[in-house]
């Protein structure tokens, strides 16, 4: 999945739905994500941008107990609203 090159909307897009269907582990799409939110010498659209942010940050815990401070239901959420807001 991963060319090397900036990601388009799209991609970002696969990357939630992958995270939903449990394609891809948290852990994966935090560290997919942290590396294009650390590239300065990239330029974003809003959108991209506001979808990387969610996914740099999404296998924070909420407790020890093992759950996530971003649970299935607002991740699934999110992957909705990415969706409205592309086709907007």
């Amino acid at each position: 999945m991963d060319t090397g090159r900036q990601p388009t909307p799209e991609q970002i897009e696969e990357r939630f739905v992958a995270l939903v269907e449990g394609r891809l582990s948290r852990d994966g799409a935090d560290r997919w994500a942290a590396r294009w939110v650390a590239d300065d010498g990239l330029e974003w659209d809003d959108l991209s941008w506001w979808a990387l942010g969610l996914l740099h940050g999404i296998d924070l815990p909420a407790d020890r107990g093992g759950t996530y401070l971003h649970d299935d239901e607002q991740v699934r959420a999110w992957l909705g609203e990415l969706r409205r807001r592309r086709t907007a």
